[in-house]
């Protein structure tokens, strides 16, 4: 005979926790000491692994967009750009500055309101 039938099997992905309880109470305080114990790991992360796993996440996102049959008209280049310039700058100022657009223009890129082109920008005059 099996005396635990009056345990409750809960499986609750939003806790990140597959057991058994006795009880919600139980099963609440083992979901926040694990959310605890993994803030505190992501917080002891090194900068370059925080921008690895986000490049890496932004990767697959790209390459899920790219396996889809049928493109919708949802400018996703925008999205993927500003995704970018956000996890490696620490200013968007700075990545126009680097590819040489003003921030307005790529401002204008990111928020759907210009194309992006490929025209190259003129160089700077140099005068002797």
């Amino acid at each position: 005979m099996n005396r635990k039938k009056n345990i409750i099997m809960i499986e609750d992905a939003e806790y990140g926790v597959d057991s058994r309880y006795k009880s919600n109470k139980e099963r609440e305080s083992d979901a926040v000491a694990l959310m605890e114990e993994r803030l505190k790991r992501m917080r002891n992360l090194p900068k370059s692994q925080i921008i690895s796993a986000k490049l890496m996440q932004l990767k697959l996102k790209m390459e899920d967009y790219l396996k889809e049959p049928v493109y919708d008209k949802h400018n996703y280049f925008s999205e993927f750009l500003g995704t970018y310039i956000d996890t490696i700058y620490s200013t968007r100022s700075g990545f126009a500055k680097d590819i040489d657009i003003t921030p307005v223009r790529l401002s204008q890129v990111i928020n759907n309101h210009r194309e992006p082109n490929l025209d190259k920008p003129k160089p700077n005059k140099v005068i002797m």
